[in-house]
């Protein structure tokens, strides 16, 4: 049993859908939703209706590995809070979900496939979570566009948004911080998972180094040409080396002299472009980016 969520923007109007190989299936939408919501929608959409052994094959890494990860073992016995003793995101329909496994765990298998890899399956699910945002879109009108799209306009996420994570947060590190964004980039799979990063000096710089030194592809997105061009040599040397060796750039090609507004437009696109965030020593970002349904990762308040 295949299954897929689609978003136009996060939030946004979304679909989800699940489809067994020459069998049943079925999709639906919300017009105001993230991509993990759908993702986890079409799980438990289609375990609700779809008895007996199950195989569920997933191109979403937040789905999947929360039971091969058994994620779910530390939200039960946290009381469905996460290693930040913070809500668990979405609790709504992971909750569900996760009765389903614990009552179908001799079952339930999840499998990961890569997303837009050739697999007719996925794709066929993709295309029917696709055309049910292309449905909803078109009920509210042509001007029903997510913000984030609305902003970057022309710029396309050419990485897989699923399996990404940005890096986010402090300019200046401490030694604790630096040490824990190591083990926790260092957690990171370089098969599956993709690192997000503007690399600003600080948190993104430092993480961007951390992933590309584990062999996890590493997207980067800038306001405009040559951010790093007032920066010591140093730091630009090492911004130039980070940007030569990942595995895509974006220039987003806006104006350097509204730096405040290119930003803020930048850390939309980097935001809505992505499923998790690993957010450092910036606590109000990472609660709102939470409540907007991405999986936040922060350093401990004890870190240092």
């Amino acid at each position: 049993m295949y299954t897929d969520g689609a978003c136009s923007g996060n939030p946004g109007p979304g679909g989800w859908a699940w489809a067994i190989d020459g069998g049943r299936s079925d999709s639906g939408s919300d017009a105001d939703t993230t991509n993990q919501r759908m993702e986890l929608t079409a799980v438990l959409k289609a375990l609700d209706t779809v008895t007996g052994p199950v195989e569920i094959v997933s191109d979403s890494t937040y789905v999947v590995k929360c039971f091969n990860d058994r994620w779910y073992d530390g939200w039960l016995k946290r009381d469905w809070r996460n290693s930040n003793r913070k809500p668990v995101a979405n609790r709504d329909l992971w909750e569900p979900v996760v009765a389903h496994f614990l009552e179908r765990r001799d079952e339930l298998q999840f499998t990961w496939v890569k997303g837009h890899s050739g697999d007719k399956m996925n794709d066929v699910v993709d295309a029917m979570a696709v055309a049910e945002v292309d449905r909803i879109r078109g009920a509210k009108g042509s001007t029903a566009v997510a913000s984030v799209a609305e902003i970057v306009a022309d710029v396309d996420v050419p990485w897989v948004s699923e399996r990404a994570v940005v890096i986010l947060g402090a300019r200046e590190l401490t030694s604790g911080q630096q040490d824990w964004l190591e083990r926790t980039v260092g957690g990171l799979d370089p098969a599956t998972d993709i690192v997000i990063s503007g690399l600003r000096r600080g948190a993104e710089l430092f993480g961007g180094e951390l992933a590309l030194a584990r062999k996890i592809p590493l997207g980067v997105v800038v306001p405009f040409a040559d951010p790093a061009q007032s920066w010591s040599p140093g730091m630009r040397q090492r911004f130039e080396a980070a940007l030569r060796a990942a595995s895509w750039v974006v220039d987003m090609d806006l104006e350097r002299s509204d730096v405040v507004n290119a930003l803020k437009t930048r850390n939309l696109y980097l935001t809505g472009s992505v499923a998790g965030a690993i957010v450092v020593n910036d606590t109000p970002l990472a609660d709102r980016l939470d409540e907007d349904g991405l999986a936040v990762m922060s350093p401990p308040d004890d870190c240092g």
